[in-house]
């Protein structure tokens, strides 16, 4: 519930006195005497699904706009007529006012020396978890980061044609992509250079890393739920740190993989790490738009109404076609998975036919495992390594000879994309291994 206090002229005070007694809305009135315009305030409780109305029908009735107003949390009201009043707001969406709604989300965004702080330290951490491989630190790194505020806040400007708050929020999330990129290249040069890292130390076999550089459809789904989520929460009021962690999941671990691809002089994988930091940062801005919107929120001129509707729907129509550039990309990282997922199958029930051949009766197979040319899409198969185990003491057959007889290793006919073929051999080394010795 929320008790809000309004002060205006005594003049007034009749025609909102009126409008209380109408909706039976228990209030109190003080003589302000401070001022040399004869003044009240006025404090009454209400549900919080009725306080955008009442305030809406006040001003309609005639309380100015800038009408001096303070909205507070409170505890209980014992009340009949509260309790009457619940009951027939009860139907309606229980979400915040439009003042509590710009104030929420001014309130997210720290100041910009405090914001740049958290950024930078939020990024190292998550550098540092993605090269130790510990997902523990790379969620804590999350935790930190005050990144969930610039994006709802640039919502919340466009809904509410609240222009100085959208250009806040959107200058704080361009600065804060940039210094997160600069940050994690930075430490990661350091890191590697410093030794920190062993030489031989290959970014591709990390875990935390590889998951993010082939960044797919999913990614989409993933950044709508951020910013679903951040958007409604806060229309309800209720806390958004935890959200804020959902969103900072979906940024600030792919500024990392940014930064480490710079560091280590991988143009692929930096910029498979943008597109996904890119596609996220354009996915939460047009999700939480769109809630906030459904949730009709309006600013309560009309003029300002049309004017928030034209913004509204130019800056969904930029977002969506970003987006959907940048979707072509995950389209094709997509497909990439899968072509690869299909060929190791493939490969693997090859070998195990091959196998099962009496010659072979006394092998075991290990495992097969597929080795590219390029860690990132488009991933060219270059060798596929099949692990076997054979009995103590005995020779093992050739195995390599009849895995090519049987042409497994073979890649499907080449696919063209503008940027080059897709697939450009025919076939990937088949290297055999049997306890520490191998045949090619």
């Amino acid at each position: 519930m929320r008790l809000v206090q309004i002060l205006i002229p005594k003049a007034k005070s009749d025609v909102v006195e009126g409008v209380l007694h109408d909706e039976d809305i228990d209030y109190t009135l003080l003589v302000e005497r401070g001022r040399e315009e004869p003044s009240v305030v006025i404090t009454f409780p209400l549900p919080v699904p009725a306080v955008e109305p009442v305030l809406d029908d006040l001003r309609d009735a005639g309380l100015e706009e800038d009408s001096y107003t303070v909205i507070v949390e409170a505890e209980t009201v014992v009340s009949e007529n509260y309790s009457d009043l619940e009951k027939r707001y009860a139907q309606n969406d229980p979400r915040i006012s439009r003042e509590e709604l710009q104030s929420q989300a001014k309130d997210l965004t720290p100041r910009f020396n405090t914001y740049v702080v958290m950024t930078i330290m939020s990024v190292v951490v998550a550098t540092a978890g993605l090269l130790l491989d510990s997902p523990a630190v790379v969620v804590g790194s999350m935790v930190i980061a005050p990144l969930i505020g610039p994006a709802l806040g640039a919502s919340v400007g466009t809904v509410i044609d609240d222009h100085a708050l959208f250009r806040r929020g959107l200058k704080l999330q361009a600065i804060g992509l940039g210094v997160g990129i600069a940050t994690a290249a930075a430490f990661a040069s350091v890191v590697r250079t410093t030794g920190l890292v062993s030489p031989m130390f290959d970014i591709f076999e990390v875990a935390e890393i590889e998951g993010r550089l082939t960044p797919d459809l999913l990614s989409l789904v993933i950044a709508a739920g951020a910013g679903v989520a951040g958007a409604w929460t806060l229309t309800a009021g209720t806390s958004a740190a935890l959200v804020g962690v959902m969103i900072a999941a979906a940024l600030v671990p792919p500024l990392g993989v940014v930064g480490i691809g710079i560091a280590w002089g991988l143009p692929g994988v930096a910029l498979a790490a943008t597109v996904l930091v890119l596609v996220n940062v354009l996915t939460i801005n047009i999700t939480s738009l769109a809630v906030l919107w459904y949730k009709g929120y309006r600013p309560n001129n009309w003029v300002q109404a049309d004017e928030a509707r034209i913004a509204t729907q130019k800056r969904a129509v930029a977002l969506v076609a970003v987006i959907l550039v940048l979707s072509a990309v995950l389209g094709a990282v997509t497909y990439d998975t899968h072509r690869v997922g299909s060929y190791e199958e493939d490969v693997t029930e090859e070998v195990r036919a091959a196998l099962d051949s009496p010659e072979y009766a006394d092998l075991t197979l290990m495992s097969v495992t597929v080795e590219y040319t390029n860690p990132v899409p488009p991933r060219q198969p270059e060798r596929v390594v099949v692990t076997v185990g054979y009995p103590v003491e005995t020779d093992p057959p050739r195995l390599a000879e009849t895995l090519r007889q049987r042409d497994i290793g073979r890649i499907g006919a080449a696919i063209h994309l503008p940027g080059g073929p897709l697939i450009d051999s025919e076939r990937a080394e088949v290297v055999v291994v049997y306890n520490e010795r191998s045949e090619v």
